[in-house]
């Protein structure tokens, strides 16, 4: 692999999810194009992105503040998942799923994050 980031698993957990996202958000009401489509697929690809610029040709303490920002994006998307809950557009299963699949993700990056 070409790319720091791309060994790892932090990243390759975020990317799996961003695609679990992007696929959910085909399935809300076209109205939320421009707003909570929109606000919670940026979201889900800035946790993915942080992660990769943080890692890449970075100090420490670089990658750290990254690993931050991806952290809060992270957070932002489960706050989206929530709103997308209560306006119906995502069943209680499926939300149960991301929720505890971004809870680990959360932990990865925390865990990475305290580990430099």
């Amino acid at each position: 692999m070409a790319f720091r980031f791309e060994d790892l698993q932090v990243w390759q957990k975020a990317m799996d999810l961003d695609e679990q996202i992007n696929q959910l958000t085909k399935t809300f009401p076209k109205e939320e194009i421009y707003i909570l489509i929109s606000q919670i697929k940026r979201a889900a690809d800035s946790v993915v992105l942080n992660i990769a610029e943080g890692s890449t040709g970075q100090s420490k303490a670089v990658f750290k503040v990254f690993l931050g920002y991806s952290l809060r994006s992270a957070i932002e998307v489960v706050s989206c998942l929530f709103i997308a809950r209560r306006r119906a557009y995502l069943k209680e299963e499926d939300f149960n799923v991301l929720y505890n699949e971004y809870e680990v993700l959360v932990k990865m990056i925390t865990a990475l994050r305290n580990s430099i």
